[in-house]
């Protein structure tokens, strides 16, 4: 029985890996259709949701007759409580991908024009935080997810000063009004996915160190480098 419950656990790690693959490529796909203008990237994310939605359920079904079978207790109860919760947030990055892309066919209806924002370089630092989160979990390393951590704060900043040059564009040239909200709307979904990496990166934390570091409620139990917490 432990060795079927373990091979269940191996199965919902790869489940939740899929996952997160779907929804990384979301994201990117949506940011390069930004970039590029690209319609046809624009469809594959919109078509993709289904996918990432119909993962979700089978990864949370998996995990509760897990629950349900074998009563796991200590590392592998929060680990089966991370994927849950790590799961629900993959889900919603894609949607944030799905908003992306949406904004990006309605700018394609209008005319291309300069806006003092760079939405690539926030991309790329949102990307990057997805992919050290994800990576946090594949390695079980609190190390890779404090780092994630760290990460949001300066894509806060640049929402911050994406917001500030955008409405400043509005005012003095009313006629990129439409085009400088898609923006900031774009700005607002990669905060977004930002924001839920995150929160990926706190459930690793719960997981590894069982330590809640949301909101700053908890405090990191002094574990040294490459130790876990196997209780």
């Amino acid at each position: 029985m432990r060795s079927r419950f373990h091979q269940g656990l191996d199965e919902l790690r790869a489940r939740l890996l899929r996952m997160g693959g779907l929804a990384e490529q979301a994201v990117d796909r949506a940011c390069q259709a930004y970039k590029d203008r690209d319609l046809n990237r624009c469809h594959l994310v919109l078509e993709g949701e289904s996918l990432i939605n119909a993962t979700e359920r089978e990864i949370d079904e998996m995990a509760f007759d897990l629950l349900a079978m074998q009563q796991p207790m200590a590392v592998d109860l929060r680990f089966i409580l991370a994927v849950t919760k790590i799961n629900s947030d993959l889900e919603r990055v894609g949607d944030q991908a799905v908003n992306i892309a949406e904004r990006v066919m309605d700018m394609a209806e209008l005319p291309a024009a300069e806006l003092p924002v760079d939405i690539p370089r926030m991309a790329a630092a949102v990307s990057a935080m997805v992919r050290r989160a994800l990576e946090s979990f594949i390695e079980g390393k609190a190390e890779l997810a404090q780092a994630v951590l760290e990460m949001d704060n300066v894509v806060d900043r640049m929402r911050d000063e994406a917001f500030i040059s955008l409405v400043k564009a509005m005012n003095e040239r009313p006629d990129v009004t439409r085009q400088a909200l898609d923006a900031l709307l774009v700005a607002r979904n990669l905060e977004r996915v930002a924001d839920h990496a995150t929160n990926i990166a706190e459930d690793v934390i719960f997981w590894v160190r069982g330590a809640d570091v949301r909101h700053n409620a908890g405090i990191e139990p002094n574990v040294p480098q490459g130790v876990t917490d196997t209780n």
